[in-house]
C-alpha cells in the first residue's frame, strides 16, 4: 500500500499484519481520489475505522489543512501513528484513539466540522447503518459535508432522515456510497 499523489507521493505505508483490517487497495483509494480530487485542497477530512490510515494520509498528502483518524485498535494506532511520521504529515493530523461513537461526540463538542467524512468499518458487522444515523443527526457533518462509504457489494446503505444517496461506485469486490444532507425546504 503507498501514497498515490501529493506531497507523500510513492511512499508506501505500513499495514497491519493479520486479517482483522482491510485495507483500501491502491486501485480503489485512486478511482475514489480521482472522483473527489477538487474537493480536497484546504478540506477537513475524517477517517473513521482508519485501520493503517492510508485513506486519510492520501487526503493529507493531496492538500487536506486537517485529518483526523479515528481506531481503536491499539496495532492500528501504532500503525497510522509511524505512518504519519514516516509520510510527514503528522502536523496535520489528530488521532483518536476511541471507537467512532465516542469520538463523534468528541468532536461535536468541540464544534468540529467536515468537508469529508470517510468510514470503512468491518464488513457485514451493520456498522455502516448504525454510524451513519449518527452522523444525520451530528453537527459534525454539514450540508456541504460529503460521506463516503467503503462497504461489501451486497450491504445496502439506505437514506436517512437528512443524509441521502448521491451516488454509488461499485468495484469487482466492494463498492464505494456517497451521501450528502438534503434539507427540504
Amino acid at each position: 500500500m503507498r501514497v498515490i499523489a501529493g506531497k507523500a507521493r510513492r511512499l508506501n505505508l505500513k499495514t497491519i499484519p493479520g486479517i482483522d483490517t482491510r485495507p483500501t487497495t491502491d486501485r480503489i483509494k485512486e478511482t475514489l481520489f480521482n472522483m473527489i480530487q477538487y474537493d480536497i485542497a484546504g478540506c477537513t477530512f475524517l477517517d473513521l475505522f482508519s485501520g493503517s490510515g492510508g485513506v486519510g494520509i492520501e487526503a493529507l498528502s493531496r492538500g487536506a489543512k486537517q485529518a483526523y483518524f479515528v481506531e481503536k485498535a491499539k496495532p492500528a494506532l501504532r500503525c497510522i501513528r509511524e505512518n504519519l511520521r514516516y509520510t510527514k504529515l503528522d502536523k496535520k493530523a489528530q488521532v483518536l484513539a476511541t471507537d467512532v461513537n465516542s469520538a463523534i461526540r468528541q468532536l461535536e463538542t468541540k464544534n468540529v466540522t467536515f468537508d469529508h467524512i470517510f468510514m470503512d468499518p468491518p464488513y457485514k458487522k451493520g456498522f455502516e447503518e448504525e454510524v451513519l444515523s449518527i452522523i444525520d443527526r451530528s453537527s459534525i457533518c454539514t450540508e456541504d459535508t460529503v460521506v463516503i462509504v467503503e462497504s461489501s457489494l451486497d450491504t445496502e446503505i439506505p437514506d436517512f432522515e437528512k443524509l441521502k444517496v448521491i451516488r454509488v461506485k461499485e468495484y469487482k469486490t466492494n463498492k464505494h456510497t456517497f451521501l450528502m444532507k438534503i434539507v427540504e425546504d
